[in-house]
C-alpha cells in the first residue's frame, strides 16, 4: 500500500516512470496532510487555557471538528491507494482482446466503466478535501493562535488537494461517451471547486488578520 510507505519511499516511487503514484493520489495526500494539521492545531487547542476560557457551543465546535476531522484522515489515506488502484482498472480494460466485434464491444464497455471509476474516486477525493477546509475556519477563529499558521498551511494543502483532484476529474470525463453523466459531474465540480476557494480564502484572511 502507498500509504504505508516512509516519505521518502512514496516520494522516490512518485518521481520514478510509472505512472502511478500520480497526481490524483498526491492530491489525496495534500488533503490528509491538510487535515493532519488542522489535528494537530486541535490538539494544541483543546483542554488550553485558552479553550477552557471560551463559551459552552464554541468548546462543542471544536470538539465535533476534531473528530470530524479525524475521520477525514483516515478517508483521504484510503483514498491515495484508491486512486492508483482506480486508473489500474482503466489500464487492463485497454489491454482486453479486441479481435472480435463481441469483444470490441466488452472492451469498450470495460474502458468507459474505467474511465467513471478512475473518475469518481478523484472526485471523492475532492470532496473530502471540500469536508476538510468546511472544517478549518473554526480552528482559525478560536484555535491556538500560536499555531495560526499551521491552520493557514493546512487550508493550502486541502485546497491544492481539491483542485488536484479535479484536474483528474476533468481529463477522464473528457473520455466518457455519456453526455448526461459529463454534465452532471462538471456541474458538480464547478459548484466544488466556486466553494473551495471561498472557504480557502475565509480561512486565510483570518491567518493573515492574525499576522498583522
Amino acid at each position: 500500500m502507498l500509504i504505508e510507505k516512509k516519505v521518502k519511499g512514496f516520494v522516490e516511487e512518485t518521481a520514478s516512470k510509472s505512472p502511478a503514484p500520480g497526481g490524483g493520489s498526491v492530491s489525496a495526500l495534500a488533503g490528509s496532510m491538510g487535515a493532519a494539521l488542522i489535528s494537530m492545531v486541535g490538539n494544541l487547542t483543546i483542554g488550553k487555557k485558552a479553550y477552557e476560557s471560551l463559551d459552552d457551543d464554541k468548546k462543542v465546535k471544536i470538539d465535533e471538528n476534531f473528530e470530524k476531522v479525524q475521520k477525514l484522515i483516515t478517508k483521504l489515506n484510503e483514498l491515495v491507494d484508491e486512486d492508483t488502484n482506480a486508473f489500474d482498472s482503466v489500464m487492463q480494460a485497454f489491454k482486453m482482446p479486441k479481435d472480435t466485434e463481441e469483444q470490441k464491444n466488452k472492451r469498450s464497455q470495460a474502458i468507459q466503466k474505467g474511465f467513471k471509476k478512475a473518475l469518481e474516486v478523484p472526485l471523492d477525493t475532492a470532496n473530502q478535501c471540500l469536508n476538510v477546509l468546511k472544517l478549518q475556519k473554526v480552528f482559525a477563529e478560536y484555535g491556538n493562535k500560536n499555531a495560526i499558521t499551521d491552520v493557514g498551511v493546512g487550508a493550502l494543502m486541502a485546497y491544492s488537494g481539491l483542485e488536484g483532484a479535479l484536474f483528474n476529474v476533468k481529463i477522464n470525463l473528457g473520455s466518457i461517451k455519456d453526455k448526461e453523466y459529463v454534465e452532471k459531474i462538471d456541474s458538480e465540480c464547478k459548484e466544488i471547486m466556486n466553494e473551495g476557494k471561498k472557504l480557502k480564502e475565509e480561512v486565510l484572511e483570518l491567518v493573515y488578520s492574525d499576522l498583522g
